[in-house]
């Protein structure tokens, strides 16, 4: 006797894009340096059907929010724990901006992991190119 396969929790959510008929969802990564690329980024994907997240958060921008370096250690954290769960919420990765830094490096990593395709604006900063 043949059991059912279990979907993964993968197979789950495509599933449930297509019975919403969601477009794809592409997800912007990069360094804040790079905001507003990351704006006009999101404004040329939105145009073309695509639904957009990126980064909400710019913490190399004096704000209130994280004035207290304690308390920008623990946001950081919490806005890195986020992003991940937007790469994996998303069908596809743009890498923003010339400059790859450390965490947009273990961004793209992750993607990757994921299975994720993932696009740069600047094909030449691809760590794995």
């Amino acid at each position: 006797m043949s059991y059912p396969q279990l979907l993964t929790p993968e197979e789950k959510l495509a599933d449930a894009k297509k019975l919403l008929s969601l477009p794809r969802i592409v997800v912007i990564c990069g360094s804040t340096r790079f905001m507003t690329e990351m704006n006009e980024a999101d404004l040329r994907e939105t145009r073309a059907g695509e639904i957009v997240v990126k980064p909400g958060c710019d913490m190399k921008s004096p704000h209130e929010l994280w004035s207290d370096p304690v308390e920008a250690e623990a946001l950081k954290v919490r806005l890195d724990d986020l992003h991940r769960a937007k790469i994996r919420l998303a069908d596809e990765v743009l890498v923003v901006g010339d400059y790859i830094g450390d965490s947009t490096r273990a961004e793209i990593a992750y993607a990757r992991s994921l299975g994720k395709p993932v696009r740069f604006t600047h094909p030449e900063v691809d760590p794995d190119a």
